[in-house]
């Protein structure tokens, strides 16, 4: 889903998008290549921290880890990608090219869905302490994280039908047949890949902030600390993922023929590979996220023991 230069639009075949290419061989080599050295070195040392350094796994420790592997598995396709946009490949290697393409959808929405799973979960701790405890838990969390990397594995296999059989070099990650455009494939990665998991995030952090302006078990600065993170965390996710999805679903109604215009579909085009290119810059931003989330965490406890605390103290009172 990142070019229009191979296999346009029948109404497009006159626009050229040779201009656009140009552009983006420049911009990506900017994006990529910082993006990908921080993003493996961050993401490299929060699991070093997560497996070897906490003294005791928690559901967050967990979340965060699964997040950590998916940032990695969105930065493995960057370098062939940077190779494949100035280098055509054998024909003999279009499988291994369609890996890497399912690489990235992996990456990207294994990340959204841990992400809004991290949200739940805050949610559960601050707003409901009393069902936490059955609620949430280690074993759960692995459970969850391991459905969402089936889940992500199984919805990434269509990429492998993307390509039409080619029987000449070819360009990896350009050119996706129509299969790769149905509406009802758009319908799905737009709703469930991007619209049900933000809606998810959005409503359990406005919970999870209310919770805390409500609590009495915590001060002034552990709110602000707390409503702080909460929506660094809320623009961690939208900042990256929404104009990648608002993209998605211009470059459908391109190559589905709605618009047609060369200028607009030129426009369209930069848009959707720009979009694209700053949508792996979630695995520095979820990185340089972590030590905020730990912190979090560990302020979250305190406040889920303190209204326990209370809970009993009143419950005995009464009695």
């Amino acid at each position: 889903m990142n070019s229009t230069t191979n296999s346009p639009p029948r109404v497009n075949m006159n626009c050229s998008f040779e201009s656009i290419d140009q552009i983006m061989k420049s911009l990506e080599m900017v994006i990529y290549i910082p993006v990908f050295v921080f993003g493996v070195f961050l993401n490299i040392a929060a699991l070093v921290v997560f497996c070897s350094r906490l003294k005791k796994w928690t559901e967050a420790s967990i979340y965060m880890t699964n997040l950590a592997l998916m940032d990695l598995i969105l930065l493995l396709q960057l370098p062939f990608k940077l190779h494949a946009r100035d280098n055509k490949w054998p024909a003999h290697m279009i499988t291994f090219c369609s890996f890497l393409e399912s690489l990235y959808f992996m990456g990207m929405y294994g990340s959204i869905y841990t992400i809004a799973c991290i949200s739940i979960d805050r949610y559960i701790g601050l707003c409901h302490p009393l069902k936490a405890k059955w609620l949430r838990s280690k074993k759960k969390a692995r459970i969850v994280c391991a459905g969402i990397w089936a889940f992500v594995v199984l919805a990434s296999t269509p990429v492998y039908t993307f390509h039409e059989t080619v029987q000449e070099d070819f360009r990896c990650f350009h050119g996706f047949s129509k299969k790769g455009w149905k509406t009802g494939l758009i319908i799905c990665l737009e709703v469930f890949g991007f619209l049900l998991p933000a809606l998810v995030l959005v409503t359990c952090s406005v919970q999870s902030i209310r919770a805390l302006n409500k609590s009495h078990s915590a001060n002034t600065v552990e709110k602000q600390s707390g409503t702080r993170i909460i929506y660094s965390n809320i623009c961690a996710f939208l900042i990256p993922f929404t104009p990648s999805h608002v993209a998605i679903f211009l470059q459908y109604l391109v190559r589905s023929e709605h618009i047609s215009d060369c200028e607009d579909t030129k426009k369209i085009a930069l848009f959707v590979q720009l979009t694209m290119s700053l949508s792996n810059i979630t695995s520095c931003l979820d990185a340089i996220c972590y030590y905020f989330v730990v912190k979090e965490v560990r302020g979250t406890s305190r406040l889920i023991k303190r209204s326990l605390s209370r809970m009993k103290s009143s419950s005995a009172s009464e009695n």
